[in-house]
């Protein structure tokens, strides 16, 4: 009986999990595996981009869990520099191209995953395209930016580097600091209130200030319009809608990621709100038997707000592949869905969230109380104690737990990690106030901020009444 054939369309997080996942259960006689990979690396961190730009990791190859070769030894035909352009659903088939040569050619499948992934949003900005402007969202985007970069500390400059980071969210602010760390002087432009859109504003102010604090400069509402080139075609300077030019000897685009699914629009695969691909609890494309997908190309199940929404991160990726493997090689496994946690750093500031915010709260029709306190993240008296602000949002009648948002010093990020479980589990601000959690005056306060928080949202519930 011929072997059937597994054919994955992306070789980072999702794809790559899947594809050993069913390894590991199905040998090569059973189930033949095809991996295409459009760059040149697989199965690799992009959140640890920005810390080897920076140069806390030392070498590229820090960041890669398994490569190609390695992939290969384990009977998974992985195909590098090769991209498939088109998916035939009704024949069972997709076609790629070969990035090197041109050449095309098509390839069966009984089963397909699609593990896109993400790309970086470009606007559609004169200058857009020029030397010197990069996105970061693949390994391959890392390795040209370090070329530019290289370049350009290569070259003499009387007044100093300068980079200019469009967007301030979590690629926004890593970059920042990772430029910092550079020897750039750096100048942050984004379009909001406050930078960090996944915070509320108010928390947003307090990254704000400390950015500010650390030598970054933070520009609000600033619309960029074009980036500005030298006669060589290379980025000078970035120009916003107010008539500014911030000069750039490189400029990073931190505003954010879209799901990559040109292809599954095209073959009329189900998409949701943020265009993303709707998949069941078993990652298998709704209304599809012999297809799943995973990874940052997904929306996911909010579980605080009860609607799909695109969450591209590592973590949710890596669990997306697992339990599509286990489908694809005759097991069973469920993704349930997510709250929404992501944590992140600027210099010494750390930040994190899960659940909602107040706008995230609004859309969903959910009415609430919030309360915010400003504690330190161990106890006060210890040498090195740093402030910590936690806010948190309680749903008005019930007091169910919504969301927490934390800015800190250092140890004040994973504490949201609390807060994830909480959110979870589907508990009560009273409820949280009652955990029991480890105390000792190097790592906390004897009532941890967190808790705070809880105790502060309670009076607030109490207060709101009905």
């Amino acid at each position: 009986m011929a072997a059937e054939r597994l054919v994955v369309v992306g070789g980072d997080a999702a794809g790559m999990s899947a594809a050993s996942q069913a390894r590991r259960l199905k040998g090569p006689a059973e189930l033949e595996i095809v991996a295409f990979e459009r760059g040149h690396f697989t199965s690799y961190s992009a959140c640890g981009i920005p810390y080897w730009v920076g140069g806390l990791v030392p070498e590229r190859d820090d960041l890669i869990a398994r490569t190609p070769e390695e992939h290969r030894a384990r009977d998974i035909d992985v195909r590098t520099r090769t991209e498939v352009v088109e998916l035939d659903l009704a024949g069972g088939r997709v076609r790629a191209r070969d990035l090197e040569s041109g050449s095309e050619s098509w390839t069966g499948y009984d089963k397909l995953v699609l593990a896109t992934g993400a790309r970086p949003v470009r606007p559609r900005l004169p200058g857009i395209g020029a030397h010197g402007v990069h996105g970061i969202q693949t390994l391959d985007d890392g390795r040209r930016l370090m070329a530019t970069l290289r370049r350009e500390e290569g070259l003499e400059r009387s007044g100093g580097r300068r980079a200019v980071v469009v967007g301030a969210g979590y690629i926004g602010v890593e970059m920042a600091e990772a430029l910092v760390g550079r020897g750039y002087a750096v100048t942050v432009l984004h379009r909001g209130e406050q930078p960090m859109a996944t915070l509320d504003p108010d928390m947003g102010g307090l990254v704000h200030r400390a950015m500010n604090g650390m030598g970054i400069r933070t520009v609000s509402r600033a619309e960029v319009t074009k980036i500005l080139t030298d006669e060589e075609g290379r980025a000078r300077a970035v120009a916003t809608a107010t008539g500014d030019e911030y000069p750039a000897d490189v400029v990073v685009l931190g505003i954010g990621v879209e799901p990559r699914t040109a292809l599954a629009r095209a073959a009329g695969l189900p998409l949701g709100p943020s265009g993303g691909i709707l998949t069941d609890l078993s990652m298998r494309v709704r209304g599809h038997e012999n297809i799943w997908s995973g990874g940052d190309c997904v929306e996911v199940l909010d579980l605080v707000a009860g609607r799909t929404r695109h969450i591209p991160l590592g973590t949710h990726a890596n669990k997306h592949g697992q339990v599509i493997g286990s489908g694809v090689g005759g097991g069973y496994a469920t993704f349930p869905g997510v709250v929404g946690t992501a944590v992140s750093k600027v210099c010494d500031l750390e930040i994190a969230r899960t659940g909602l915010r107040e706008r995230d709260a609004l859309e969903a029709g959910l009415r609430f109380v919030t309360a915010m306190i400003t504690s330190t993240n161990t106890a006060g008296y210890y040498p090195g104690a740093a402030e910590m602000t936690v806010k948190m949002l309680a749903e008005r009648r019930t007091g169910r737990l919504l969301g927490v948002q934390i800015v800190g010093g250092a140890g004040s990020a994973k504490r949201v990690d609390v807060a994830a479980v909480a959110l979870t589990a589907g508990m009560t601000v009273d409820q949280m106030v009652t955990l029991d959690l480890g105390y000792a005056p190097p790592f906390s306060p004897v009532w941890d901020p967190v808790l705070v928080a809880a105790r502060k949202a309670v009076s607030a519930v109490r207060a709101a009444g009905v």
